[in-house]
């Protein structure tokens, strides 16, 4: 079943790697955050978008389920919403 799922991941390290990530709408979808850098405030993830909020300890993968029921265009962004990322769903 997991060939059902859209897999996605995201370095942290001074900004986000890749800084959009692109889904297919109607496929449940994760989004996978590795922080790798201690720099800045990127130890924290959040998105309004989305709902979620998620420390990122250093070198530990944490993942988000998206929700891809409506195409269009979501934020995420560091705690202090410095550093940006989008989701595009399509």
């Amino acid at each position: 079943m997991s060939e059902n799922v859209q897999k996605a991941s995201v370095e942290v390290a001074g900004g986000y790697k890749p800084d959009v990530v692109t889904l297919k709408q109607g496929v449940p979808a994760t989004i996978s955050f590795t922080r790798t850098n201690d720099q800045g405030c990127l130890d924290v993830v959040h998105s309004k978008d989305f709902g979620f909020e998620e420390a990122l300890p250093l070198n530990e993968t944490k993942t988000v389920t998206i929700n891809t029921d409506k195409a269009g265009e979501y934020s995420f962004s560091c705690g202090m919403d410095m550093f940006f990322g989008k989701v595009v769903i399509e």
